[in-house]
């Protein structure tokens, strides 16, 4: 069996482990990596643009990420983290489109506002209170509010249309909102990694086996799936970024942060049009509020999407239960993550959420006229025939021990890394995509410690991420700078 050595293995295909490798690329390029795909193409799963939700999200539309508290105020804590999180994003790839590394932007962003609309005088007045938070801090200066139907039949045509008259509505609108194709970004980015020395692709090569040397270095066994060849590849440092597909190898590699954690999967489905003269009709992405129970996935969005280079007008994402871990996976994915040292956290989590799991079996039930109907909501006009039901990606939401032994159910990202720093995986689904290279910014400050403290590395990173090592949630000025350069490289102004 060939022994293949390298300096970093990256499992998966997808967005975070395209932007680590570019990110480590640029760091240092005489590091040797190599990139192991299962399927025979990147970027095939949760990454792809019909997969992933796609939207840019920088907290501008999606209500979840503001909560009402309970005396009725708005709490905007994660929606300005999230939205300097995807900050740090643009700040990279308008880097990467500058040294041409990256095509022409609208191959993988383009200008689409995102908006939030609702109905009803709770709902109505929760957004103008969120709006009177948001717009306060520099982040969000840039919202506007209305609830003016002229603004209404400009901001928002295909969702005024035919509305009841009588009915109280409200929006808000970010104008430089985007929305991101991530597969084609992906497919650039690992484009041109494949041009460079000292990277390697292994596509249709799933992970075997992992374990950790007495030395400290990795050894994991692929296996191409179309030759039958198995590869040993040897390794001073892993990241698992595989998607649904990253907790099963985080449990083989047997590190001690794994214990406790648990999976909880969830399918998606989209409502798809492609009929020119509605697509036509709709630029924007609009958010509304969720249902109660749903996963914060299933925030309902009438969302303008340019997927490989083609539009096309989203609704849902309806959410379904599902068994697998990944959308290609295997309906035992889940019964697999079940070990001794997650089962008790599981159950909690399980007995916990039964109002979940009731909400998501019963989506799986509705009926094509059912989620016309919920379609209704955002577009009054929709005909049944216009709208075809397409298969989503699968999300794996954390499970998560707590103090006690039980279990809570984590709704966003999260890195779990070897305390020697020669292994990282990340977990969970939203925000995801659109914060990777805040995320793998922090998988390189916790496994390369003393490498990203250099001078070398300090510099090159504020080349990549001009804002590094500083607060836009805080900083005004460093944000309106970076910003001004964004929207500018990528077209988005």
């Amino acid at each position: 069996m060939a022994v293949r050595q390298a300096d970093v293995v990256l499992v998966g295909g997808g967005v975070m482990s395209a932007t680590l490798g570019m990110m480590l690329r640029q760091l240092d390029p005489s590091l040797d990596i190599v990139m192991v795909e299962r399927l025979d193409h990147v970027a095939h799963e949760s990454t792809d643009g019909w997969n992933n939700a796609g939207t840019g999200h920088a907290g501008y539309c999606e209500l979840n990420y503001t909560p009402e508290t309970d005396d009725g105020d708005v709490t905007i804590d994660r929606a300005l983290q999230i939205n300097a999180q995807f900050e740090v994003s643009l700040q990279l790839w308008s880097y990467l489109v500058e040294q041409g590394i990256l095509p022409e932007p609208s191959t993988f962003i383009n200008r689409t506002p995102h908006q939030s609309f609702v109905w009803g005088e709770k709902d109505v007045a929760f957004l103008k209170r969120r709006y009177e938070r948001l717009s306060a801090h520099h982040l969000f200066r840039d919202m506007e509010y209305t609830e003016s139907p002229k603004d209404l039949e400009e901001w928002m045509p295909l969702i005024v249309n035919n509305r009841d008259p009588m009915q109280r509505v409200a929006a808000t609108r970010i104008k430089h909102g985007s929305d991101v194709d991530f597969g084609s970004l992906t497919r650039s980015m690992v484009s041109w990694l494949e041009t460079q020395p000292n990277f390697e692709l292994m596509l249709s090569s799933p992970v075997h086996y992992i374990d950790q040397r007495d030395n400290g270095r990795w050894k994991l066994r692929v296996k191409n799936q179309k030759t039958g060849e198995l590869t040993k590849l040897e390794t001073g440092f892993v990241f698992l970024g595989a998607g649904g597909g990253a907790l099963p190898l985080l449990q083989k590699s047997g590190i001690e942060e794994a214990r406790g954690y648990g999976g909880f999967p969830v399918s998606g489905q989209w409502l798809v049009c492609g009929k020119p003269d509605i697509v036509q009709q709709h630029d924007s992405k609009v958010y509304g509020k969720a249902p109660i129970g749903a996963p914060p996935m299933s925030v309902p969005h009438l969302d303008t999407r340019i997927i490989n280079g083609e539009p096309a007008l989203l609704f849902g994402p309806f959410a379904g239960f599902t068994t697998r871990f990944l959308k290609q996976g295997s309906i035992f994915d889940l019964i697999g993550s079940v070990k001794s040292t997650n089962l008790k956290p599981m159950l909690s989590v399980s007995k916990s959420n039964m109002d979940l799991t009731r909400y998501l079996i019963g989506e799986v039930f509705q009926s094509h006229s059912d989620r016309v109907a919920s379609l209704r909501n955002f577009f009054p006009d929709a005909m049944e025939e216009d709208w075809q039901l397409r298969m989503a990606g699968q999300r794996v939401q954390i499970i998560k021990q707590v103090d006690g032994g039980g279990g809570k159910l984590e709704f966003g990202t999260e890195i779990v890394a070897a305390k020697d720093g020669t292994l990282a995986a990340l977990l969970g689904a939203s925000p995801g995509a659109s914060t990777a290279a805040n995320a793998m910014i922090n998988v390189i400050e916790r496994c390369f410690p003393e490498k990203i403290k250099t001078p070398e590395w300090q510099e090159r990173m504020k080349e990549l991420v001009p804002s590094y090592g500083q607060s836009l949630v805080e900083d005004e000025a460093l944000l309106t700078e970076v910003r001004a350069r964004t929207l500018s490289t990528l077209k988005l102004g």
